[in-house]
């Protein structure tokens, strides 16, 4: 909270109650989620008070310029994870099931940094997406897997 908080103040902005809810509920959770998920638990857990649907993207606006989410697009829709604080980790999603599982393979961090090397580049993180379809849906039959 206090890194958003001085996020915020250095551009003349300040932590308002209906913020410090939307933050209280995103990182009291580690799942992924969109701006209509996040909307519905503000909902479901009687914290909507007031909290507008201009102000709910605005702040995950800045929370991901204060490097505190991270913002992927998946079939047209934002989605975000924690990123301050979180190990680095990559992801496979299935294009079957729109399923996203997280994963972490040191081999991918050694090779970031042998190519960062390669080309005198200085790395501080990486993402890596890979699509593809996930082992439960790969078990359907075939006509069922493209609906």
């Amino acid at each position: 909270m206090a890194r958003l908080t001085e996020y915020l103040r250095a551009r003349g902005r300040r932590m308002t109650a209906q913020r410090r809810l939307i933050v209280e509920m995103i990182f009291s959770h580690h799942d992924h989620f969109d701006a209509e998920e996040l909307m519905e638990h503000l909902q479901d857990s009687m914290k909507k008070r007031e909290v507008s649907r201009p102000t709910v993207y605005r702040t995950l606006n800045e929370l991901v310029e204060a490097g505190l989410l991270r913002k992927m697009i998946l079939r047209g829709r934002s989605i975000y994870e924690h990123d301050f604080g979180y190990p680095e980790h990559d992801h496979l999603y299935c294009r079957q099931c729109h399923r996203l599982i997280e994963f972490h393979d040191e081999r991918l961090t050694q090779l970031r940094d042998e190519v960062s090397r390669t080309h005198a580049f200085e790395a501080d993180g990486h993402r890596m997406l890979i699509t593809g379809v996930c082992a439960d849906c790969a078990k359907q039959p075939e006509r069922r897997r493209h609906v």
